[in-house]
């Protein structure tokens, strides 16, 4: 049976570009939500940037993974009748959604109290860099330069060496979560109450948040975040707490108790250090005699030799380790859906479930327009109206290649 997903009958207006603000109305379009993207006539940024460089066939990967349960109206909203047709499809919203430097979506006629006096009970979600406002407020909200920033970076490996990002683009995806919690809170929000309102968030507070139980223990414990000598996973845990090299790969290890990890390693002179004392006043000689001693042994037999005595300690794997997983497959963590332009594609899938209403791919990412004319029909706009925005450059459609 065919049943209604969670957000069904809700509308969402994305005008948002690059990582941050697609991942969040993707998330919205998984659970339901006519999400339409209203993108330049040219198509968005991330069309035409592609990571690691995977160009794809019509559509990069890039825009592919982000872009998914959407319809793409392409309109030039600097064009008069552009506008127009925006506000009509606002008229039917639910949810607006952009991520424009601060004070350009005033220029384009399309920020928060423009959008109010159209449609009151609108949610409109404005995701920035630093903020709305304040010293920063013009500054690039780039994911690295918001990690560098949010002192993450000093929280992990040897005291002295350089600072190391993220592998993921961190900021740019709990920026995205943070987003699309901010929109569900104002959907429950209206529900109660039929009352619209601004939502907004930016980067850097989204990072810096995410890092609650760490700030805390500087802000409130009073404790340097002091990294080690040896390479630590993070500087606010005791050792051992880090990766460490094998025969044939890595392991990660975390938390166990020295005297017992010391009779399994056979390093003796663990004999009587406890995890809450010596942990922390001998982290540097804890995990350089733990890295001296799991080198001598293959990663199997740490895991298994240490898991069977409930030592926490587990593999590091590459994505293609990831992606053949057993528990990853019994998951379903990944999906697989078939593309008009660009075949068979895997992509992970939804990062929660519902026993009733399950999260779904209606679609994958769109061509820049490809539903301009359905969508302009939808608002009203007659067959020779669509033709005229087209004419004078105020929409494009770029129909699918069949």
């Amino acid at each position: 049976m065919n049943v209604p997903s969670v957000l069904a009958g809700y509308r969402v207006v994305d005008c948002s570009i690059a990582m941050a603000g697609p991942f969040a109305a993707q998330r919205l379009g998984d659970l339901g939500a006519d999400v339409v993207k209203v993108e330049p006539t040219t198509g968005e940024w991330q069309r035409h940037a592609s990571a690691g460089g995977a160009s794809g066939n019509e559509i990069n990967v890039s825009f592919l993974s982000l872009n998914r349960n959407k319809r793409s109206l392409a309109l030039d909203l600097k064009h008069d009748e552009g506008r127009a047709a925006l506000y009509e499809l606002v008229r039917t919203a639910d949810v607006f959604l952009q991520n424009y430097r601060p004070g350009v979506a005033a220029r384009l006629g399309v920020d928060y109290e423009s959008l109010k006096a159209i449609n009151p009970s609108i949610v409109y979600v404005s995701i920035s860099g630093y903020g709305e406002s304040g010293p920063y407020r013009d500054r690039p909200g780039q994911d690295l330069l918001v990690q560098a920033m949010s002192g993450a970076m000093l929280s992990a490996g040897r005291d002295g060496d350089e600072p190391s990002p993220a592998g993921q683009f961190l900021a740019d995806a709990v920026t995205a979560s943070t987003a699309f919690e901010g929109v569900l809170a104002a959907l429950l929000h209206r529900e109660r109450t039929g009352e619209g309102q601004l939502v907004t968030v930016n980067m850097l507070d989204a990072v810096t948040t995410l890092q609650m139980q760490e700030l805390s223990v500087f802000t409130v414990g009073q404790k340097p975040q002091q990294r080690s000598r040896e390479a630590l996973a993070h500087a606010y845990i005791r050792a051992p707490y880090g990766v460490f090299k094998t025969l044939d790969g890595y392991v990660a290890l975390a938390f166990a108790e020295p005297e017992l990890l010391g009779q399994l390693i056979d390093e003796p002179s663990f004999a009587g250090w406890k995890a809450e004392e010596h942990g922390w006043s001998h982290r540097d000689e804890l995990h350089e005699r733990i890295a001296a001693r799991l080198a001598t042994g293959t990663s199997a037999h740490w895991i298994e030799l240490l898991g069977a005595a409930g030592i926490w300690i587990g593999p590091v794997y590459s994505y293609q380790d990831l992606v053949d997983d057993p528990q990853i497959a019994h998951n379903g963590t990944f999906v697989e859906y078939d593309h008009p332009t660009e075949g068979r594609v895997k992509t992970p899938g939804f990062p929660y479930a519902f026993s009733a209403t399950p999260a779904r791919i209606d679609r994958g990412a769109p061509l820049t327009g490809e539903h301009t004319r359905e969508l302009l029909g939808e608002l009203g706009y007659t067959a020779e109206q669509v033709e005229q925005l087209l004419e004078h450059g105020a929409a494009s459609d770029r129909m699918l290649r069949r």
